[in-house]
């Protein structure tokens, strides 16, 4: 899973700076687990300590169950809920404000 074609959404592309995607893919790449769950979540939230703005990333699948946290130093604040789906011939990256069911 997730090493086949890899898109992001254009409000991911917009709100998230590609160094950032980047570190977001290569957290699923190197994941220490026996499975990947097709559907891989990041939560990152931007905290000013020391002068400096730092992102905390929270990753997590549900099946198996993972969480891993991740931080780094960054000039910009983010706030944001990511999901990665895999589907196969290709990966996405979104923001979950833009999930959504289909309509019953």
């Amino acid at each position: 899973m997730f090493d086949k074609l890899k898109y992001v959404t254009d409000a991911v592309h917009a709100k998230i700076p590609v160094s950032i995607q980047l570190l977001l893919w290569a957290a699923i790449d190197t994941m220490i687990v026996n499975k990947r769950d097709y559907l891989q979540v990041f939560n990152i939230k931007s905290i000013y300590q020391e002068g400096v703005f730092k992102l905390c990333i929270v990753h997590t699948q549900e099946e198996p169950n993972y969480v891993k946290e991740h931080s780094t130093v960054i000039s910009v604040q983010i706030n944001e809920k990511l999901y990665v789906i895999d589907i196969g011939p290709y990966s996405t990256m979104l923001l979950a404000i833009e999930y959504c069911y289909p309509p019953l």
